[in-house]
C-alpha cells in the first residue's frame, strides 16, 4: 500500500532499532562546539546506529537560538552520511512547530519528533503532521504536562499517515507497550520505541518495545538487549542506567567526555553542570562496570557478555 501524505520521505524511512538522542556539546564557555557534535555523530555511525536524533528534550534544545538548532541540523546530517536524522521539533505553537519541521527538511532531516504542546493533540498533530517529514510522536507527560490516552495516540496512527513511529515515555510504560500493540495487531502499525534512558528496557521490551530512542551514553549495550538475553544485560547495567538517568543531561554528558566523544561536559545556563563529588561516582561506577576497557572506543562483545565483578568486591575474604 503506497503510503499517502509526504509519500517519499515515509517510504524511505524506518523508525526501531537503535536510535540514540544526542547531547548537544558546549565548550567550557558555553559556545556551541561543532567539532565535538561532528566527533560524536561519527562514533554513532561506527556502532551502526539505525539513525540519531537531535534537539530532544535533554539536547538542550530550549537553551539554543535559531542559528544554533540550524547549525547542530547541518553538522549531523553532514556527519551521519546515510543514517537518518531525526530532528527534535515541538514549539509552543502549531505554526512554529510546522515551520521547525519544514526548516529540518531543507537540512536534510528524515523525521521530526514532536511533543505536543496543545492541551488537545489531536488537531495540533494533523496540522503538523502534514509539515512535510515523517512524524514521530513524543509521549512525555513529565516534560510537557499532556497527557495521552492509548486510544488518541491509536486514532493517530489510524488516520495520520505521516505518524511513522511513538516514543513511549508515559509511566508506567509497560502497560502503554502493551496496550498500543494490541490496539494496532488488526490495522495500521508502527514501531513504539523505549524513551526514559532505557531505565525500564528490560520490562518494555518484554512487552513489545521495538527498540530505543534515548540518549543513553552506550548505545552498544542497548544493542545487545535487543540481540541477546536483554534481562541479562538490563541486569548488569542497571546501576549505570538508573545513575546516568538522574534529572538533567550533566551526568551523561560527564559520561560522553570520558568517552572522548565531546570535549566538555558544559551544560548551558540555567542548566547546572556535573558536581565534583557527582564526578567521582562517575568515574569509580565507570570502573566497576568496564575495569580496564578502554571505553572511548566501541565496546567489545566481552563487555557485553558475562558480568565481571565489581572491583571493591575483588580479593576481600
Amino acid at each position: 500500500m503506497k503510503p499517502e501524505g509526504p509519500a517519499d520521505a515515509l517510504a524511505e524511512f524506518r523508525f526501531g532499532g537503535v536510535v540514540p538522542i544526542l547531547a548537544t556539546p558546549f565548550h567550557d564557555d558555553e559556545r556551541l562546539d561543532l567539532d565535538s557534535m561532528r566527533r560524536l555523530v561519527t562514533f554513532m555511525r561506527t556502532l551502526k546506529v539505525d539513525a540519531v536524533t537531535v534537539l530532544g528534550v535533554l539536547g538542550e534544545t530550549d537553551r539554543l537560538t535559531d542559528l544554533e538548532r540550524e547549525a547542530v541540523i547541518q553538522t549531523t546530517v553532514e556527519a551521519a552520511g546515510p543514517v537518518p536524522v531525526i530532528v527534535g521539533a515541538t514549539r509552543p505553537g502549531t505554526a512554529a512547530t510546522v515551520a521547525a519541521i519544514q526548516a529540518a527538511k531543507k537540512l536534510g532531516a528524515k523525521a521530526a519528533m514532536v511533543a505536543p504542546a496543545d492541551p488537545n493533540p489531536f488537531p495540533y498533530f494533523q496540522r503538523v503532521a502534514d509539515a512535510g517529514l515523517p512524524i514521530i510522536v513524543q509521549d512525555h507527560p513529565a516534560s510537557t504536562g499532556i497527557q495521552m490516552p492509548t486510544d488518541l495516540l491509536l486514532r493517530m496512527v489510524r488516520e495520520l499517515p505521516a505518524v511513522a513511529g511513538i516514543k513511549c515515555e508515559a509511566v508506567p510504560s509497560p502497560p502503554k507497550f502493551s496496550a498500543l500493540k494490541y490496539g494496532m495487531k488488526n490495522g495500521r502499525t508502527v514501531p513504539v520505541l523505549t524513551g526514559l534512558g532505557a531505565l525500564y528496557a528490560r520490562f518494555d521490551l518484554e512487552r513489545g518495545s521495538d527498540g530505543f530512542n534515548t540518549g543513553f551514553a552506550f548505545p552498544e549495550i542497548l544493542r545487545a538487549m535487543l540481540a541477546s538475553d536483554g534481562a541479562a544485560v538490563y541486569q548488569r547495567y542497571l546501576p549505570l542506567l538508573v545513575f546516568e538517568q538522574q534529572p538533567g543531561t550533566a551526568i551523561r554528558k560527564e559520561i560522553l567526555r570520558r568517552r572522548g566523544l565531546i570535549t566538555s561536559n558544559r551544560v548551558r545556563a540555567p542548566g547546572a553542570t556535573v558536581d565534583d563529588a557527582t564526578t567521582k561516582q562517575v568515574g569509580k561506577l565507570l570502573e566497576d562496570m568496564f575495569g580496564d576497557i578502554d571505553i572511548t572506543k566501541p565496546l567489545p562483545a566481552s563487555a557485553l557478555g558475562q558480568a565481571r565483578v565489581a572491583t571493591t568486591a575483588v580479593g576481600k575474604g
